[in-house]
């Protein structure tokens, strides 16, 4: 090594200048080494906080592997292969810990202590050596001047044996901390190569004890281990390009499509048909919400269907709501003012009702159906693919009439037809006594009359629509065979009734009420499934000879049933505003066979008080022949004050006092 350069101590007493500035260029010296000492140790102490924030990461890292076990994720708990593969390197991370929390203590000592105790002992030590140099340096000086101040002809021994001894006390002070001072820059020469090569070799060591222990710990357990996970994460990494590249492909697939899937109502030839035999909806509807007295407003929601309900769910809601029970529940087609494609829920009680809008025309018809479906509970039995399909190929044909082919085709295979129907109806154990006399009750191929009557030249020109309703039809210029309002002077009975006219069709029998349910359940189908909106108004006028339709605008009588014609009538189980009724009317088409037509109706009044007047009627007409019959029925019931019509308000308890003191009287 070169020779290290040092101060004379010999020159120290006498503090020449050529001392004072080689001891100059010695300070220099020292004031460097501080400064490249603070930088050095910085940098030291950053590798230290590295190494120690890495035993730190690796323990919290450790955690955080084994709690990957303990996770409630979202959409399914994390694979067994994975939990254990995680606890395997949450081990090994574990053991790595060890070894960097050891190799952060061994820097901490081997490198970052040596390096603070050479700042804090020989800087730190030359640094204060130099300050007690200057203040004795300045004292001696100091003591010179007043020393040279004593008079030269008026001498004080006094004076002067005191500025002697000063002066003498000062240099020796100067003396001794030039030599301490002088000492310590010379043997900071000598430490400042030590110390930096020490921590630097004690961090080193600690860096090949920690290589050297992590050999022998991992060398032999993880080489196993290691090439299984890798074979593992290849399989996976797999696996995802070749998803990746069939999402890619069904990208370019659903890029490439037709321009016409993003149009809202796609009324185009290459679209597809609505699908009338689904159990399942779901989709986005606007719905009509009531905001004052008159004023509404619409909302666009997503709805589905869950197990004869329907449900609402609002964008960014984790669950739906329920709307609606759909179960024996009613759905039509509605003419909105304001908007397309709306249709009806009503309630089994009619005392709820929604109005919903769909996006478009196949939209629309497939939510009518699909509610139709449901609401005949066909989603409970066992096939009820099957059942939907059958059902809704029935409707079509209510309202489709059959060509002379087909019908020529099935007449001669009437028996066989019925029975595959029965033995198809008979493997669903699951629906209602409704369904499984439907098409036994009705018909199979009768069109569904819309109309309340027809005219002769219709007749003429289509006789399968001849046949879908049978009555005496009323003069249309208001004409009658004979005096209606003389006929109507001697009648017991006279309530009249506003009603609509919803559809008619022809029956098999007229013995049980489950002919008029059928009707009404055929009716109401047919009229979602051909979006057919107009109702027209009548007035039912209910006689003790008749049951007739008035035109409430004209008053002209537009048809007419005479009353022992009227072989059965009914409401609704669950809304008693739909009446129907069962009329027998001669055809001669038939051989004098009598034919039954199935008419059904919706009336603002109750259903119920409406087949009561009807049954009344009946029992007068029946009676009328038999004088003592008829007094016997007309004391039962309460009559008007002339003694024609029947009294249908409610009397007031004072009335009924009043009469009560009357019989009593």
């Amino acid at each position: 090594m070169p020779p290290v350069d040092k101060l004379l101590l010999e020159e120290a007493l006498q503090d020449s200048p050529q001392t004072r500035s080689l001891l100059s260029v010695f300070e220099e010296d020292a004031g460097t080494l501080t400064e490249y000492t603070n930088q050095l140790l910085q940098a030291m102490q950053r590798v230290y906080g590295a190494q120690n924030e890495m035993s730190i990461a690796t323990q919290q890292l450790s955690k955080q592997l084994l709690a990957y076990e303990k996770q409630d994720f979202a959409l399914s708990k994390g694979d067994d292969e994975v939990i254990s593969t995680l606890q395997r390197f949450a081990r090994v991370v574990n053991e790595l810990n060890s070894l960097h929390t050891e190799l952060a203590k061994q820097v901490a000592d081997t490198m970052i202590f040596p390096m603070i105790q050479f700042r804090e002992r020989d800087l730190t030590e030359v640094s204060t050596l130099k300050d007690l140099f200057l203040l004795a340096s300045n004292e001696h000086d100091a003591a010179m001047a007043k020393y040279s101040k004593l008079p030269k002809r008026r001498e004080n021994e006094k004076l002067k044996a005191e500025a002697v001894s000063e002066v003498a006390n000062a240099r020796k002070r100067q003396h001794q901390s030039s030599l301490q001072y002088f000492c310590a820059l010379n043997a900071l020469q000598y430490r400042k190569r030590v110390a930096m090569l020490d921590p630097l070799l004690g961090f080193t060591q600690g860096q090949i004890n920690f290589f050297k222990m992590g050999v022998e710990m991992f060398s032999k357990k993880l080489e196993e281990f290691l090439s299984s996970v890798a074979t593992m994460v290849q399989s996976i990494q797999g696996q995802l390009d070749t998803e990746a590249e069939n999402m890619r492909l069904a990208q370019q697939d659903l890029m490439l499509a037709n321009e016409s899937i993003y149009i809202p109502d796609n009324n185009t030839a290459t679209s597809k048909p609505a699908n009338r035999n689904l159990l399942q909806k779901a989709g986005y509807l606007n719905i009509r919400n009531k905001t004052g007295l008159v004023s509404t407003s619409w909302e666009r929601l997503y709805f589905f269907t869950q197990g004869g309900n329907l449900m609402c769910q609002p964008r960014g809601a984790v669950a739906g709501g329920l709307i609606l029970d759909l179960d024996n529940c009613s759905v039509m087609a509605v003419d909105c003012e304001d908007r397309r494609y709306c249709f009806q829920i009503t309630s089994p009680s009619g005392k709820t009702s929604i109005i919903l809008q769909a996006e478009g025309k196949q939209e629309y018809e497939e939510w009518i159906c699909t509610i139709n479906n449901i609401s005949r509970q066909i989603y409970l039995t066992d096939n009820p693919e099957a059942i939907a399909i059958r059902l809704n190929q029935t409707a079509v044909d209510a309202v489709t009439p059959m060509s002379t082919f087909q019908k020529k085709h099935e007449s001669f295979r009437p028996e066989r037809a019925v029975n595959d129907y029965t033995e198809a109806v008979s493997s669903e154990k699951c629906l209602t006594n409704a369904l499984e006399s439907a098409d036994p009750l009705v018909i199979p191929g009768t069109p569904i009359q819309f109309d309340l009557f027809t005219t002769r030249e219709d007749c003429d020109q289509d006789k399968s629509v001849s046949r879908s309703i049978s009555f005496r039809r009323a003069n249309p210029f208001g004409e009658s065979d004979h005096d209606e309002a003389g006929t109507s002077e001697g009648l017991l009975l006279h309530q009249v009734f506003t009603v609509r006219f919803l559809g008619s069709i022809e029956a098999r029998t007229d013995q049980s009420d489950e002919l008029i349910y059928e009707t009404m359940r055929q009716v109401l189908a047919a009229r979602a499934i051909h979006n057919v909106f107009r109702m027209v108004e009548f007035q039912m006028v209910v006689t003790s000879r008749e049951l007739r339709f008035i035109d409430p605008q004209t008053q002209i009588t537009k048809a007419s049933f005479a009353l022992g014609d009227v072989t059965l009538y009914a409401t609704h189980q669950d809304n008693k505003r739909l009446i129907g009724f069962v009329a027998r009317a001669p055809d001669s088409d038939t051989e004098n066979k009598s034919l039954l037509n199935c008419c059904i109706f919706e009336t603002n009044d109750d259903g119920v008080k409406i087949c009561s007047i009807i049954d009344l009627g009946k029992k007068i007409n029946q009676a009328e022949r038999d004088p003592e019959a008829l007094a016997v029925l007309m004391k039962s019931i309460k009559l008007s004050a002339d003694g024609k019509f029947l009294l249908l308000r409610q009397q007031t308890d004072k009335e009924e006092a009043e009469e009560s003191l009357e019989s009593e009287a």
